[in-house]
Parts: C-alpha cells; structure tokens; sequence
C-alpha cells in the first residue's frame, strides 16, 4: 500500500480546514479538529503550516482564485453587457453548485482580520473585473450612475442571498428562479433607457 505523500497530506489538511471552518468558523475550530478530520497526527500539521492561520489564508487563496477563474474563464468581452451579466449570474451558480462548501466559507472570511496581505491582494485581484465592467458601462450609459462598488453588493448580494436560500432549504435553483433572478437584477442596475434584452 502506498503511504501519504507530502501532496496527499497537504490535500487532506486543506480539504478538512475548509469543511471546518465553512462549518464552525476560523475560531469555532481547533487545530487539533482540522488534524483528526485530516487523518493526520496535530503535530503533522505544522510540518506544512505554520499556524491556524496559515491555514485559513491557504485555502482562502486557493478558493478565492478558483472563484476568480471560474467567472473570468470565457467572459464574453464582445458581448452585450445583458449577456455579460447572464455569464456571471450562470457561473456563479454553477461553482455553487459544484464547490458549495467553499462558497460558504469564502462568504464568512473575505474580511476576517486574520487573512493576510496576499490572500487581500487576490481579493482585490478577484474584484477588479466587476469594477472595471461597472465602470465601463457607466461611461457607456448603460449602467446606473452610482458607485462601482454599489452595484456589484447589488449584484452579488442577491445572488449569493438565493444560493444560500437554496442550501437552507427555502428557494429552489431552478432555471425559472435563476432567470428572474437574472432579469431582477439587470434592472436594478441598468439605467432605465438600457435595453432589456442581450
């Protein structure tokens, strides 16, 4: 039988951290908790990570980027700012879908005082693409003329509010809920004269 690689124990103190603190929160867990779920011994875990919360800015990097990539991956820049948004809405949903724990745990820490100067540097890098759409479309007057950073918590704050209505049990993901969630919010941040349709 092969024995743990440096990669597979890694893995498993990555995969556990973020089931527990998506869970119970970075204070709610113990070290000693994200080893026993590893199946790893605790003193294993300092071998790769330093502290609990080298861990915690571990996986929040990893997550945020792939959040990041999974909404950039095949933008379509030549499109529509309607059809821009239908992408968003689409991808969004879809890494909820595949990677809900990682979602959670990315809502509960994106402003923990305990991530570090990268992990707000990715933040930052992860953001910047929903600003600069915001910002182009306001000077192209399809957008309404508010703060960047207004319609993006318009934006994301409904959408993240029905996904996790969907993990309590209170709202079903179904194509008919996403689309009007999608027309929902096209209205509220289009300048009324924009057009409805891509």
């Amino acid at each position: 039988m092969r024995s743990p690689t440096v990669v597979d124990k890694q893995e498993a103190i990555l995969g556990a951290a973020l089931e527990l603190f998506a869970e119970r929160g970075f204070h709610g867990t113990a070290v000693p908790e994200i080893a026993e779920r590893a199946g790893v011994g605790a003193g294993t875990i300092y071998r790769y990570f330093e502290s609990k919360e080298a861990i915690v800015n571990a996986v929040f990097q990893r997550w945020k980027t792939a959040l990041g990539a999974a909404l950039v991956d095949d933008f379509p820049f030549q499109e529509s700012p309607r059809a821009q948004i239908h992408h968003f809405v689409t991808r969004t949903i879809a890494f909820a879908k595949k990677h809900p724990m990682a979602l959670k745990f990315l809502e509960a820490h994106h402003h923990a005082p305990y991530l570090d100067a990268k992990s707000h540097i990715i933040e930052t890098q992860v953001l910047k693409p929903a600003q600069a759409f915001f910002e182009h479309h306001d000077r192209t007057k399809v957008t309404r003329k508010v703060p960047a950073e207004v319609l993006f918590a318009v934006a994301w704050g409904s959408l993240y509010t029905l996904i996790r209505f969907h993990w309590e049990g209170r709202a079903e993901l179904t194509p008919r809920a996403i689309e009007a969630l999608e027309e929902c919010l096209w209205d509220a941040i289009r300048r009324p004269d924009a057009p409805q349709k891509p």
